[in-house]
């Protein structure tokens, strides 16, 4: 017990502390700037099963916040990199690389193999449907999102807490820009994600004397290095965790296409961009129909069958759209990877 020699001295975890710790299981969705550091303080803390989720590959602009990966590792899928970098720190411990993406077909099987799920993602879209599969399947999930300076964390769905609809019902109108759009201190996905991989161990540890961050809201800035907590209850009227666990639906997977495969396609392009965007340039050929007029009740004309690639600035706009329309009964839908961004 050397390894854990300084955490099992304090009297809130000692060995029977570090046993459940040894026992428990924790998903960590996305191993971004948030995934990086809370996996880190996760395996070194001696927990005994962690499963990593992500699709993409390591690039040198993640190295500036996703401390996980080394230089080396440029291309190599997250999961895998992550894998083989955790098992360098903690070989004690198991660790499964899980390179795919999540959606709604494997979320529930996933969630239920493992006690606590770790949201690293930044976009509204999977969140939701992190929040949505762990209400489903009665597991507890620790939220982080960072933006700038700023930060925030919430533990969901414990004991019919409030969970993350309680906080965000629907995804904004309005056009959230993500790190690589609005930029990040890499210290500060550091300080969120840690404070995540802080409240996995008083869920798992469940000893009195430290509460998790139950129907509270953790916020901080960083410029003024000002932080507090906020009080968030549970939404009696809340669309998911105020139904029953088996009504809750999983929306359909939503497939992305590159620029490649989008050039080669008849698929008609959709732009879901504002008017100033959309008259500043979009690509030629394309059909406008904004996110917002989408969001306030908006129809789209086209045939339901008809195979569409919708696509914004970067990708996160236009897959919010995509969710609007396939509620509408759009059967054959595409989110363009990068967006016009990509496009060129």
């Amino acid at each position: 017990m050397t390894r854990y020699d300084r955490q099992i001295r304090l009297p809130e975890i000692g060995q029977a502390g570090q046993a459940k710790l040894a026992g428990a299981s924790v998903l960590c969705v996305g191993v971004g700037g948030l995934g990086c550091p809370a996996l880190l303080y996760l395996a070194a803390a001696g927990v005994g099963r962690i499963g990593v989720m992500d699709f993409d590959q390591v690039d040198e602009s993640n190295l500036q916040r996703q401390v996980l990966y080394s230089t080396a590792q440029i291309g190599e899928n997250k999961a895998e990199a992550a894998k083989t970098r955790l098992e360098a720190l903690n070989p004690t411990i198991e660790i499964t690389a899980i390179p795919e993406k999540l959606n709604g077909q494997n979320a529930e099987s996933l969630f239920t193999d493992y006690d606590v799920i770790i949201d690293g993602t930044d976009n509204f879209t999977t969140k939701f449907l992190i929040n949505d599969a762990a209400v489903k399947v009665g597991k507890p999930f620790i939220y982080g999102s960072i933006l700038g300076f700023e930060g925030q964390v919430s533990v969901f769905n414990v004991g019919g807490s409030a969970c993350y609809r309680c906080l965000f019902p629907e995804a904004p109108i309005t056009p959230v820009m993500n790190c690589a759009e609005a930029g990040v201190i890499g210290a500060v996905a550091g300080m969120v994600g840690t404070v995540q991989a802080m409240e996995v161990v008083k869920l798992i540890v469940s000893h009195e004397s430290f509460k998790p961050l139950v129907n509270k809201l953790w916020l901080i800035d960083a410029r003024s290095m000002s932080s507090k907590i906020i009080d968030l209850p549970k939404d009696t009227d809340c669309p998911v965790c105020s139904e029953r666990k088996e009504e809750i639906i999983m929306p359909d997977h939503i497939e992305e296409v590159t620029v490649e495969e989008a050039r080669q396609s008849d698929a008609l392009l959709i732009d879901v961009r504002e008017q100033d965007e959309w008259d500043a340039g979009h690509i030629e050929g394309a059909a406008f129909l904004p996110l917002s007029a989408l969001a306030n009740g908006a129809q789209g004309s086209w045939p339901k069958d008809q195979a569409l690639i919708i696509y914004c600035r970067s990708g996160y706009r236009s897959m919010q759209a995509c969710h609007i329309l396939q509620a509408q009964g759009y059967t054959n839908l595409s989110n363009l990877k990068g967006g016009i961004l990509a496009w060129g």
